[in-house]
């Protein structure tokens, strides 16, 4: 879900999103709904709705699709959707500058290994999960910046989806799991949606529990990523600061000790189990 604010995106797809938003804002408004009861009743968050009026977000085709049919559009905004897909080619999305150069690898990778030793692995991360991660941001980020971030973190979630499948594997911390970011709803909700990407054939998730003895990952979170048709990276990130690894000894070093904590870890099948217990322990 791109942010189309992005200066690489092009001014006709810019243009498109905004005025779908308008048009969405304006059947909203005629059916004497807020942006909250919209959201309900379409199941998306008022947040969603907001962005997406404010051209700050992508209008996906199945909201296209709710919209018209909830508020009577009469295939005005169906219409559309073949130009979104078109359009969401050249909207890049708008991650922090220092994120950057990996977002662009990150998206034609055939292969992402991450060690989520802090945090929920971006690209699994659902939406309210992240919100929460930005609201509480020191220091404050401002609304719209929050908007843009999410929206930018959300795009990530097509590194799953798309065609051809990469290769992604994933270990997390008990811990992580463990921490009701945002509180319990959220928190529920991040679990649950674990477990349905947890199902896809293209991911592999693992779960590192507390109790163990041995630990090759206390260096700290890493990505190992393989761009198509070139040789894998690394890439570390703390507090906002970053390093793309290229250097093939160092990388050879990341790819050997992300090998030993996916073996210390859970295998798949029994890191779903204890998501599972986990969830149903709430």
């Amino acid at each position: 879900m791109a942010d189309p604010r992005d200066e690489d995106a092009g001014d006709g797809a810019v243009d498109l999103f905004r005025a779908l938003g308008r048009q969405i804002k304006v059947l909203r408004e005629r059916a004497g709904l807020t942006q909250k009861e919209l959201g309900d009743r379409l199941g998306y968050a008022e947040a969603t709705i907001s962005a997406v009026e404010r051209g700050l977000r992508i209008p996906q085709p199945e909201l296209l699709d709710a919209v018209d049919d909830l508020l009577g559009a009469g295939g005005v905004l169906k219409a559309a959707k073949e130009d979104v897909e078109r359009a969401k080619a050249k909207a890049r999305v708008r991650h922090p500058s220092w994120f950057k150069d990996y977002a662009r690898l990150e998206a034609e990778a055939v292969e992402v290994n991450e060690y989520g030793a802090h945090a929920i692995p971006g690209m699994l991360q659902t939406e309210a999960h992240a919100w929460a991660l930005y609201r509480m941001r020191m220091p404050l980020f401002d609304e719209d910046t929050i908007e843009e971030r999410v929206a930018a973190r959300l795009a990530r979630h097509e590194l799953l989806t798309r065609w051809p499948a990469p290769i992604v594997t994933c270990i997390i911390e008990e811990a992580v799991l463990r921490r009701p970011i945002g509180g319990r709803d959220v928190q529920m909700g991040q679990l649950d949606h674990l477990l349905e990407v947890g199902q896809l054939r293209s991911l592999q998730l693992q779960v590192m529990p507390t109790d163990r003895v041995e630990h090759a990952g206390i260096g700290g979170p890493f990505i190992l990523l393989t761009p198509k048709g070139r040789s894998q990276v690394g890439y570390v990130e703390v507090q906002n600061f970053s390093k793309l690894i290229t250097d093939a000894e160092e990388v050879r070093m990341l790819a050997a000790r992300y090998g030993s904590i996916r073996a210390q870890a859970l295998t798949p099948t029994e890191s779903l189990a204890f998501v599972e217990k986990m969830r149903g322990e709430l």
